[in-house]
């Protein structure tokens, strides 16, 4: 399993930045569909367009993981966990707090009791988008096992792997069955609870995307030498799968006669076609930003400031909605556009001001984005 050497990879930190926007028009998307004549393009755009934006978050966390790892010596777990947990654990903790503290003053829910609190931590719930961090947790600390697999896997095995994965999706996803019996339980159930949030915590749902960061990292030239010769191939699968999601979603709408949040809630990433979507979205944006684009001063803004820019975006959106709502405005398809960019620039400019901040109180990048000052020789 040789290596290139460790140059830096630019697609890594680009593809963060593009998720970063996907995952804001996502949440903008949901916001807009509040309006009984949405249009139905505009949220094909914010809704079906960017499904690929949470687990490509999963895909190159796991290639620069695998990248950086030398599976010829022992893995040293605990060390791992140490320097995950604060470069993930303690923001998911802080922003959590920040969330929870921020809406009980603005709603006045009062004090929560320590179950509450337990629950809401274990399932990620102070804010509709720190799943993602609780799942990344999850992933991690199965590290070992992703090792295994990676180091043995075959391309067929991958193959099993995605058709397993599909299947599984298909069934957490549509099964009539599962949604009768989280509805069957007692609303103080746990166990209702674990099915009801399954989404929040489950990494079962996108094994099958971080195995392949792994395993494209483990095998990173040969990785390289694919996306240098089948560029086209690449593009062309990207966006097949693409037309055949919006097909899909169009379909929902136009000839099942349901709503464009029905479609959404229909046509998204872990449905089979999104999944395929997922895949080839990775492979095209990293082909884009190694042989293509791999120099952009933009899309490096946008990679470093990614990740204080999807934990702290609700705020912003918060109150941009506040705002909307003292003027007496709509959202309709312009301001809905407006609200994504205003929600996008004043993210970056936070994330900036307090990077800014904890270059000089690193306090403040420990806590927010785990960032620690590098150790002087």
């Amino acid at each position: 399993m040789t290596k290139l050497n460790k140059q830096r990879l630019p697609a890594i930190e680009y593809i963060r930045g593009i998720s970063m926007l996907g995952v804001i028009g996502i949440h903008i998307g949901s916001q807009y569909l509040m309006n009984p004549a949405a249009n139905i393009n505009l949220v094909a755009i914010f809704e079906i367009l960017t499904r690929f934006a949470v687990p490509i978050f999963f895909f190159i966390s796991a290639f620069g993981l695998f990248y950086n790892l030398d599976l010829t010596q022992p893995f040293d777990y605990k060390n791992f966990m140490q320097r995950r947990f604060k470069t993930v654990l303690i923001p998911y903790l802080v922003w959590s707090a920040i969330y929870l503290i921020h809406d009980n003053l603005y709603y006045n829910y009062g004090i929560p009791t320590l179950d509450y609190i337990i629950k809401i931590l274990f399932f990620g719930l102070a804010k509709y988008q720190l799943y993602f961090l609780v799942i990344l947790l999850w992933f991690y600390l199965f590290m070992p096992l992703w090792i295994k697999i990676v180091k043995n896997i075959s391309s067929s095995g991958l193959i099993a792997l995605l058709i397993i994965q599909i299947a599984f999706n298909y069934f957490s996803s549509y099964s009539t069955f599962l949604t009768t019996l989280t509805y069957s339980l007692p609303e103080s159930s746990w166990l209702r609870d674990f099915l009801y949030f399954r989404l929040n915590y489950l990494i079962l749902h996108y094994v099958f995307i971080f195995v392949l960061g792994g395993y494209l990292a483990v095998h990173i030239e040969k990785f390289f030498e694919f996306m240098r010769n089948k560029k086209i191939t690449i593009s062309l699968s990207y966006l097949i799968s693409l037309t055949v999601l919006l097909c899909h979603y169009y379909l929902v709408i136009l000839v099942q006669k349901l709503s464009p949040e029905a479609a959404v809630n229909t046509a998204h990433q872990l449905s089979p076609v999104g999944v395929i979507y997922t895949i080839t979205a990775s492979l095209f944006f990293f082909m884009l930003f190694t042989f293509i684009i791999n120099n952009s001063k933009l899309l490096s803004i946008l990679g470093k400031h990614s990740y204080f820019a999807y934990l702290f975006h609700p705020l912003v959106i918060f109150y941009l909605h506040l705002i909307l709502d003292k003027l007496n405005l709509l959202l309709t398809a312009v301001n809905a556009i407006i609200f994504y960019v205003l929600t996008v620039l004043i993210s970056l400019i936070f994330a900036a001001l307090f990077r800014n901040f904890g270059n000089k109180y690193p306090l403040i990048n420990k806590l927010t984005i785990g960032i620690y000052p590098k150790r002087k020789n």
